[in-house]
């Protein structure tokens, strides 16, 4: 595994982005000390990272879902706007 520095590797990234492409890992430091890491992508990791591959898309339809039969269970219909209130709530 190779180590640089930043200046380093800010220089020379796309030599490393090659080599990563390759399958190589490279330890970009700062003083001596490793603070990053850049390393191939997998396949799955790229598929994970992905918002709309088709299985986070099947995994949110599934919670949507769910999420509407707890509200029907519940005897709540809840409008547009209080849901966009609700999440906004959640996010203080």
């Amino acid at each position: 595994m190779k180590h640089v520095g930043i200046f380093e590797a800010k220089t020379n990234l796309s030599r490393l982005i090659e080599q990563a492409e390759k399958g190589h890992e490279v330890i970009i430091t700062r003083n001596g000390k490793p603070v990053a890491k850049l390393s191939p992508v997998t396949e799955r990791a790229a598929r994970e990272s992905d918002p709309f591959s088709p299985d986070r898309i099947e995994k949110r339809r599934q919670a949507l879902k769910r999420l509407r039969e707890i509200a029907n269970e519940l005897k709540i219909n809840p409008t547009q706007a209080e849901i966009k209130s609700w999440i906004n709530e959640g996010r203080h």
